[in-house]
Protein backbone atom coordinates (compact mmCIF):
# COMPACT_ATOMS: atom_id res chain seq x y z
CA UNK A 1 0.00 0.00 0.00
CA UNK A 2 1.22 3.94 -0.85
CA UNK A 3 1.57 6.59 1.55
CA UNK A 4 1.90 5.03 4.72
CA UNK A 5 2.39 6.83 7.95
CA UNK A 6 5.78 5.69 8.47
CA UNK A 7 6.42 7.13 4.79
CA UNK A 8 5.37 10.25 4.61
CA UNK A 9 7.51 12.48 2.98
CA UNK A 10 6.66 16.53 2.89
CA UNK A 11 6.07 17.77 -0.59
CA UNK A 12 8.30 19.27 -2.82
CA UNK A 13 8.30 21.45 -5.65
CA UNK A 14 5.20 23.39 -4.46
CA UNK A 15 6.93 26.87 -5.59
CA UNK A 16 7.48 25.91 -8.79
CA UNK A 17 3.80 24.58 -9.07
CA UNK A 18 2.12 27.47 -7.71
CA UNK A 19 4.18 29.86 -9.99
CA UNK A 20 3.95 28.11 -13.34
CA UNK A 21 2.49 30.23 -15.97
CA UNK A 22 -1.61 29.78 -16.52
CA UNK A 23 -2.15 29.00 -20.40
CA UNK A 24 -5.59 28.01 -22.07
CA UNK A 25 -8.53 29.31 -23.55
CA UNK A 26 -9.98 31.09 -20.27
CA UNK A 27 -6.91 32.88 -19.24
CA UNK A 28 -5.10 33.57 -23.18
CA UNK A 29 -6.78 35.93 -25.23
CA UNK A 30 -4.42 35.27 -27.72
CA UNK A 31 -5.54 31.71 -27.68
CA UNK A 32 -9.22 32.90 -28.03
CA UNK A 33 -8.66 34.89 -30.92
CA UNK A 34 -6.43 32.63 -32.97
CA UNK A 35 -8.69 29.70 -32.42
CA UNK A 36 -11.60 32.18 -33.40
CA UNK A 37 -9.31 33.16 -36.81
CA UNK A 38 -8.62 29.23 -37.23
CA UNK A 39 -11.87 28.69 -37.66
CA UNK A 40 -13.34 31.59 -39.65
CA UNK A 41 -10.39 30.58 -42.14
CA UNK A 42 -11.45 26.76 -42.37
CA UNK A 43 -14.84 26.94 -42.29
CA UNK A 44 -16.75 26.32 -45.57
CA UNK A 45 -17.80 29.70 -47.61
CA UNK A 46 -21.16 28.30 -49.14
CA UNK A 47 -22.25 27.30 -45.45
CA UNK A 48 -20.45 30.03 -43.25
CA UNK A 49 -21.06 30.08 -39.77
CA UNK A 50 -22.90 32.04 -37.86
CA UNK A 51 -20.24 34.34 -35.87
CA UNK A 52 -22.35 33.60 -32.59
CA UNK A 53 -22.72 30.82 -32.61
CA UNK A 54 -18.81 30.23 -33.40
CA UNK A 55 -17.93 32.64 -30.25
CA UNK A 56 -20.45 31.16 -28.47
CA UNK A 57 -18.81 27.09 -29.10
CA UNK A 58 -15.79 29.06 -27.90
CA UNK A 59 -16.97 30.62 -24.20
CA UNK A 60 -18.23 26.66 -23.54
CA UNK A 61 -14.83 25.55 -24.27
CA UNK A 62 -13.98 28.01 -21.84
CA UNK A 63 -16.56 26.94 -19.51
CA UNK A 64 -15.55 23.57 -19.47
CA UNK A 65 -11.57 24.39 -19.16
CA UNK A 66 -12.61 26.08 -15.83
CA UNK A 67 -14.36 23.27 -14.69
CA UNK A 68 -11.39 20.78 -15.20
CA UNK A 69 -9.15 23.48 -12.91
CA UNK A 70 -11.41 23.52 -10.67
CA UNK A 71 -12.04 19.38 -10.92
CA UNK A 72 -7.77 19.34 -10.40
CA UNK A 73 -7.82 21.53 -7.35
CA UNK A 74 -10.34 19.99 -5.59
CA UNK A 75 -8.29 17.30 -5.97
CA UNK A 76 -5.52 19.00 -4.50
CA UNK A 77 -7.54 19.98 -1.49
CA UNK A 78 -8.58 16.23 -0.90
CA UNK A 79 -4.68 15.24 -1.30
CA UNK A 80 -3.92 17.73 1.44
CA UNK A 81 -6.57 16.92 3.71
CA UNK A 82 -5.80 13.18 3.31
CA UNK A 83 -2.22 13.91 4.32
CA UNK A 84 -3.75 15.89 7.69
CA UNK A 85 -5.47 12.75 8.19
CA UNK A 86 -2.69 10.68 8.06
CA UNK A 87 -0.45 12.55 10.13
CA UNK A 88 -3.44 13.40 12.74
CA UNK A 89 -4.01 9.33 12.84
CA UNK A 90 0.01 8.42 14.36
CA UNK A 91 -0.97 9.36 17.51
CA UNK A 92 -3.98 6.85 17.44
CA UNK A 93 -1.46 3.47 16.64
CA UNK A 94 -1.31 1.47 19.68
CA UNK A 95 -4.78 3.36 21.02
CA UNK A 96 -7.58 1.05 21.76
CA UNK A 97 -10.20 2.77 19.54
CA UNK A 98 -13.90 2.57 18.42
CA UNK A 99 -15.29 1.95 14.82
CA UNK A 100 -18.31 0.79 12.31
CA UNK A 101 -17.57 -2.66 10.70
CA UNK A 102 -19.46 -5.26 10.45
CA UNK A 103 -16.38 -6.99 11.01
CA UNK A 104 -14.44 -7.54 14.24
CA UNK A 105 -10.92 -7.84 14.65
CA UNK A 106 -9.66 -10.46 16.48
CA UNK A 107 -5.89 -9.58 17.93
CA UNK A 108 -3.89 -11.91 20.62
CA UNK A 109 -6.98 -14.03 21.03
CA UNK A 110 -9.25 -11.07 22.06
CA UNK A 111 -11.91 -9.05 20.16
CA UNK A 112 -14.65 -6.71 21.07
CA UNK A 113 -17.72 -4.88 20.81
CA UNK A 114 -19.30 -1.87 22.17
CA UNK A 115 -23.07 -2.89 22.73
CA UNK A 116 -25.68 0.11 23.16
CA UNK A 117 -27.13 0.33 26.43
CA UNK A 118 -30.70 -0.96 26.80
CA UNK A 119 -33.99 0.86 25.38
CA UNK A 120 -36.27 -0.99 23.79
CA UNK A 121 -33.70 -3.85 23.34
CA UNK A 122 -33.31 -5.67 27.02
CA UNK A 123 -30.66 -8.14 25.16
CA UNK A 124 -28.16 -8.77 22.18
CA UNK A 125 -27.96 -11.66 20.38
CA UNK A 126 -24.65 -11.51 19.17
CA UNK A 127 -23.48 -14.37 16.37
CA UNK A 128 -19.79 -14.18 14.89
CA UNK A 129 -19.35 -15.96 11.55
CA UNK A 130 -16.33 -17.04 8.97
CA UNK A 131 -16.21 -15.46 5.75
CA UNK A 132 -18.82 -17.86 3.97
CA UNK A 133 -21.55 -17.30 7.12
CA UNK A 134 -20.96 -20.58 9.00
CA UNK A 135 -21.29 -19.53 12.64
CA UNK A 136 -18.60 -19.89 14.81
CA UNK A 137 -19.60 -18.37 18.21
CA UNK A 138 -23.17 -16.50 19.57
CA UNK A 139 -23.94 -14.81 23.05
CA UNK A 140 -26.77 -13.42 24.20
CA UNK A 141 -25.66 -10.52 26.31
CA UNK A 142 -27.64 -8.82 28.48
CA UNK A 143 -27.81 -5.56 28.34
CA UNK A 144 -27.27 -2.54 30.59
CA UNK A 145 -28.70 1.00 31.61
CA UNK A 146 -24.83 2.41 29.96
CA UNK A 147 -23.06 1.21 26.77
CA UNK A 148 -21.21 -2.51 27.53
CA UNK A 149 -18.56 -4.12 26.35
CA UNK A 150 -18.68 -7.62 25.18
CA UNK A 151 -15.62 -9.91 24.91
CA UNK A 152 -14.67 -12.76 22.71
CA UNK A 153 -12.16 -15.02 23.02
CA UNK A 154 -11.67 -16.53 19.81
CA UNK A 155 -13.01 -19.80 20.42
CA UNK A 156 -15.99 -21.71 18.31
CA UNK A 157 -18.61 -23.12 19.59
CA UNK A 158 -16.36 -26.43 20.21
CA UNK A 159 -13.55 -24.45 21.72
CA UNK A 160 -10.83 -24.71 19.39
CA UNK A 161 -8.99 -21.39 19.57
CA UNK A 162 -9.61 -19.45 15.80
CA UNK A 163 -6.66 -17.58 14.64
CA UNK A 164 -6.08 -13.64 14.54
CA UNK A 165 -8.24 -12.12 11.89
CA UNK A 166 -11.06 -10.23 10.51
CA UNK A 167 -14.75 -12.26 11.46
CA UNK A 168 -17.94 -11.28 10.50
CA UNK A 169 -20.28 -10.56 12.96
CA UNK A 170 -24.41 -9.95 13.59
CA UNK A 171 -26.11 -8.22 16.05
CA UNK A 172 -30.38 -8.98 16.80
CA UNK A 173 -31.47 -6.56 19.66
CA UNK A 174 -34.46 -8.41 21.86
CA UNK A 175 -37.20 -6.59 23.45
CA UNK A 176 -39.07 -7.47 26.63
CA UNK A 177 -41.21 -9.06 25.08
CA UNK A 178 -38.86 -11.60 23.14
CA UNK A 179 -39.76 -9.41 19.83
CA UNK A 180 -37.10 -8.51 17.73
CA UNK A 181 -35.58 -4.82 18.27
CA UNK A 182 -32.74 -3.18 15.27
CA UNK A 183 -29.59 -2.26 17.25
CA UNK A 184 -25.88 -1.46 16.07
CA UNK A 185 -22.75 -2.01 17.87
CA UNK A 186 -19.37 -0.48 17.61
CA UNK A 187 -15.79 -2.54 17.23
CA UNK A 188 -13.45 -2.29 19.60
CA UNK A 189 -9.65 -3.03 17.95
CA UNK A 190 -6.10 -2.15 18.48
CA UNK A 191 -4.94 0.60 15.85
CA UNK A 192 -2.08 -0.94 14.54
CA UNK A 193 -1.54 1.06 11.19
CA UNK A 194 -2.41 3.72 8.69
CA UNK A 195 -2.65 4.15 4.88
CA UNK A 196 -3.88 5.81 2.41
CA UNK A 197 -4.38 3.96 -0.88
CA UNK A 198 -6.73 4.26 -4.01
CA UNK A 199 -7.59 7.74 -3.17
CA UNK A 200 -8.95 6.86 0.46
CA UNK A 201 -7.04 6.77 3.94
CA UNK A 202 -7.48 3.95 5.56
CA UNK A 203 -6.83 2.78 9.43
CA UNK A 204 -6.48 -0.88 10.02
CA UNK A 205 -6.94 -2.87 13.14
CA UNK A 206 -4.73 -5.93 13.20
CA UNK A 207 -6.21 -8.07 9.93
CA UNK A 208 -9.51 -5.75 9.72
CA UNK A 209 -9.25 -2.13 7.20
CA UNK A 210 -11.99 0.56 7.44
CA UNK A 211 -11.97 4.04 6.01
CA UNK A 212 -10.68 7.00 8.34
CA UNK A 213 -13.93 8.40 8.55
CA UNK A 214 -15.57 5.31 9.91
CA UNK A 215 -13.51 6.09 13.45
CA UNK A 216 -16.18 6.51 16.24
CA UNK A 217 -14.08 7.49 19.34
CA UNK A 218 -11.17 6.95 21.80
CA UNK A 219 -11.65 3.70 24.21
CA UNK A 220 -9.77 3.89 27.79
CA UNK A 221 -6.17 2.21 27.70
Amino acid sequence: MSGSIGSTQPATGGTAARTAPTTGIGSDFNTFLTLLTTQLQNQDPTNAMDANQMTQQLVQFATVEQQIKVNTNLERLLSVEQGNQLVSAAPLMGRVVEVESDRLSLQGGQAQLRLPAAGEARRALVTVMDASGRTLRSAEVPLGTTPTNWSWDGRDAAGTQLADGAYRFAIRGIGADGGTVTISAGVLARATAVDRSEGEVRLGLGALSVNFDKLRGLAAN
